[in-house]
């Protein structure tokens, strides 16, 4: 994995522009802790961080290919191609030579061969830029699912690209501005495909390419989520599914350097460290190595609360014993979770003030762990969409709210605490937002897009509508968050349930067999059962863990005051002084603000070290 950024321009010659690319390419470093790499000429200078995964020695980019003296392509290439083997089987028949064992190079040479079509036979998680000096265009490519990140932002003649905002925000011609449309993207939990926050910039959409040209822009769209019918019956679809996810995990344990999976002992965690410990096994390796996260006391002095009814200790160990695997549980205190240097860290990876407190920090915290150990790490995220396990996918009301699902059902998103996020903000901005307005126009363009079979009964309709919000805007939330959070460390993290095959073929199965045991994830459950402990495959959905120490919302409630006593601080513009007042009075419940006070740390912390200009 790797990070990846560059500079076309129509009007000027880049080949002396290496400083500005370098300022641009470093910002990745993170991304890419193990190389660097440039490559300029008169329109185009392309930059490359490298974390090196497979072909360490022969792996190295930009990469080109050449005929004679002259360049035929170029790339400056992010993520992994599971594939590549049978496609360069395929391009070495046709007469293709190769001097690597990379994925990258079996990309240029798929491009070479068969052209744009070239993204229909790529199956893996990536984010890459080619650049063809015969026509002197550039093609953005970002994967089906938007596992891996990709902006860009247009200039009058040209365009610059990163796989993060930082990249393109190193640029002289970009400044960090915010209009009300991206301050609402911030605010809302609805991550709009396409939409990069800072005014002007993009996100290349999950399954879309950007060509860039001397005419300007075009994107094209090369896979989406189709409705199809579903003829397999229960028996095959199970079946179905477990074939899938028996290929989709056995592609991705190829890796030259130490891989582990994620355990949090639950279905979708313990499913894919099964597979992984049975894959590795069978190719002579193992044991399978895991990692858990948890907090100071926390399975001791386990609170059960809305989400989450079962500490995740005790079921991580339980499934760790079954199948063999070497695991470590990574344990944090508040310290941690507080400390201004993680905090920063989390921001600076995120580019964004989004707000989700110790989720994001322990995250970030869990992978630096992991990294002393291992490069790869394989992940159970986007289990919940694929398979419907969310409790507000069961929850009519949720369901038949008329907006999105999660956006009914969940009052707060980070911690355990129950305070609305907006709730420390100016009211006089907030009118000015309207946020719920927001909300709605992107809930009916997201609806307007959903593709249905004829005829079809109108629950299992419904819950098609309710799968496709999931796949398509919740599910880049939390890809988002893993890509930020383990690549700010130099970890590449694996999510084999976003394989397009398995998401495509779940997708079209009915409702009603997604749930035919009466549960969440019944086919999961069913397709993975004779690997788990019992009590690993029947435990209830529980979401990756919040600290409960009464300590952190105290620590946050300090932190608070200490914005509100700072008039320089950037964030009152945004605030409701007297509300934080009484937030940080004494006899406030600290747990009541946690999600408020987080989203107003963040914002404060955004503000300032970006130097955002808000505009609206």
């Amino acid at each position: 994995m790797c990070g990846i950024t560059g500079w076309i321009a129509y009007d000027r010659d880049l080949a002396n522009e290496q400083r500005t690319l370098t300022a641009m390419t470093r910002t990745m470093e993170c991304r890419g802790p193990d190389a660097e790499g440039m490559w300029l000429s008169a329109h185009a200078a392309l930059g490359h961080r490298r974390l090196a995964v497979i072909d360490i020695e022969g792996g190295k980019q930009p990469m080109a290919v050449r005929e004679g003296d002259r360049t035929l392509l170029v790339t400056t290439y992010s993520g992994e191609v599971y594939n590549y083997r049978e496609l360069r089987t395929e391009l070495e028949a046709l007469g293709h030579r190769f001097r690597t064992s990379s994925d990258t190079e079996v990309v240029l040479h798929a491009y070479l061969a068969w052209g744009p079509a070239f993204t229909e036979r790529l199956n893996g998680m990536y984010a890459f830029a080619l650049w063809d000096p015969r026509t002197e265009e550039l093609l953005l490519v970002r994967d089906r699912m938007g596992i891996k990140p990709l902006y860009y932002h247009p200039l009058p003649s040209g365009v610059l690209f990163g796989s993060e905002p930082k990249a393109i925000l190193a640029h002289p011609a970009v400044e960090p501005v915010v209009d009300a449309d991206g301050l609402r993207e911030v605010l809302t939990l609805a991550k709009t495909p396409g939409h990069a926050v800072y005014t002007g910039m993009r996100e290349v959409r999950p399954g879309h390419t950007v060509r860039v040209h001397r005419g300007g822009l075009t994107e094209q769209r090369y896979w989406s989520l189709e409705a199809r019918e579903h003829t397999d019956d229960l028996e095959t679809t199970v079946a179905t599914v477990r074939s899938l996810l028996d290929d989709i995990v056995t592609r991705q344990l190829i890796a030259d350097v130490p891989l582990c999976t994620l355990l949090s002992g639950g279905l979708d965690s313990s499913a894919i460290t099964a597979l992984a410990a049975a894959g590795l096994a069978a190719a002579g390796h193992g044991p399978v190595r895991s990692f858990s996260v948890d907090f100071v006391g926390q399975t001791e002095h386990f609170t059960a609360d809305a989400l989450r009814s079962t500490p995740d200790a005790p079921y991580a160990h339980a499934l760790a014993e079954h199948v063999g695997a070497d695991h470590s549980d990574i344990v944090l205190d508040t310290a941690a979770l507080m400390d201004p240097r993680n905090r920063d860290a989390v921001l600076h990876a995120r580019d964004l003030p989004v707000g989700l407190g110790d989720g994001d920090t322990s995250l970030y915290l869990l992978f630096r762990a992991i990294r002393q150990r291992s490069t790869v790490a394989l992940s159970g995220e986007s289990a919940d969409e694929v398979f419907g396990g969310y409790p507000w996918f069961h929850d009519p009301k949720a369901v038949n709210a008329g907006t999105f699902p999660w956006g009914a059902a969940l009052q707060g998103f980070s911690g355990t605490g129950s305070g609305a996020r907006e709730a420390l903000l100016d009211p006089g901005l907030l009118d000015h937002l309207d946020l719920a307005g927001y909300r709605q126009d992107r809930y009916r363009e997201a609806l307007a897009e959903v593709d249905h079979l004829d005829g079809a009964d109108p629950h299992e309709r419904r819950m098609r509508e309710v799968c496709y919000l999931h796949l398509t805007r919740f599910v880049q939330l939390l890809l988002d968050r893993k890509d930020r959070m383990s690549m700010a460390t130099g970890l590449e993290v694996r999510v084999p349930f976003c394989d397009h095959r398995l998401v495509q073929y779940v997708y079209n199965t009915p409702w009603s067999m997604k749930t035919f045991d009466g549960r969440e994830k019944s086919l999961l459950r069913a397709a993975t059962r004779d690997m788990l402990p019992d009590a690993v495959a029947d435990r209830v959905k529980s979401p990756y863990p919040a600290t409960q120490d009464p300590r952190y919302a105290r620590a946050l409630q300090d932190e608070l005051a200490r914005v509100l006593a700072d008039p320089g601080a950037p964030v009152h513009a945004l605030l409701d002084a007297d509300a934080v007042r009484r937030a940080v009075a004494p006899g406030t419940d600290p747990e009541s603000l946690r999600n408020p006070a987080e989203l107003v740390l963040a914002l404060d912390s955004w503000l300032r070290d970006y130097q955002v200009q808000i505009k609206m």
